[in-house]
């Protein structure tokens, strides 16, 4: 009986010694690649290491405030609380955002209303710049210029014309220039007469016959 149940024992313990075998050759490739894995992982761990100490010794020469600490990576929350919780934080994180968009409202009115008044005010100083009704009307400069020029009793350069009605109406800000083209207006209107003595230029107002032409000029005009 002995020499008919060896043959299965042998057998069974030949299939046991080859599936060891073959977990043995498995676990060692196993820990052969995890290794290389981990020697991988800590070459990469060294470079950040040290890519981290060179970007601090950065910061301090520029002068910048070093963090706190480390940035801590988060532990993965679980989905049953994690849903919630999110919930719950959009309703504060949305506040900034309505308080930011109340302020630029009110930004937007505050400057809307100080145009609308600047407007005003610019379109408020012509009318009140105006001459009222119950007011005379100012002279005009031709006018002023003619009647100097009627009241002397001698031709008068633009020089001198300039003078006079400057010291008689200084609020009125008579520049020099603006006196002889009136004057030139004149003449060329035959509302003034243009004399010269020697290099001088003298004008002075014609008879009634040209002021009334001059008159009849300037109320066509």
């Amino acid at each position: 009986m002995m020499p008919e149940s060896a043959g299965p024992v042998t057998e069974l313990t030949s299939q046991y010694v080859s599936q060891v075998t073959n977990d043995l050759e498995h676990n060692l490739k196993e820990q052969e690649r995890i290794t290389a894995e981990i020697a991988v992982l800590q070459e990469q761990l060294a470079t950040l290491q040290h890519d981290h100490g060179t970007l601090l010794n950065m910061q301090q020469a520029l002068g910048l405030a070093a963090p706190a600490g480390r940035a801590v990576v988060p532990a993965p929350r679980k989905k049953s609380g994690g849903t919630r919780r999110a919930d719950d934080k959009k309703p504060a994180a949305a506040k900034p955002v309505a308080k930011k968009t109340v302020a630029k409202k009110t930004a937007t009115k505050k400057a809307v209303a100080k145009k609308a008044v600047a407007k005003k005010a610019t379109a408020g100083t012509p009318a009140a710049t105006k001459a009222s009704p119950s007011e005379p009307a100012q002279p005009t400069l031709i006018e002023l210029v003619r009647r100097h020029l009627a009241e002397q009793t001698e031709p008068r350069s633009a020089a001198e014309v300039s003078e006079a009605l400057i010291q008689a109406y200084p609020e009125r800000g008579i520049q020099r220039k603006v006196v002889r083209t009136t004057l030139e207006n004149l003449v060329a209107k035959n509302g003034a007469q243009r004399t010269k003595q020697g290099t001088s230029v003298f004008y002075v107002v014609p008879g009634e016959s040209a002021q009334e032409t001059t008159e009849d000029a300037e109320t066509g005009a």
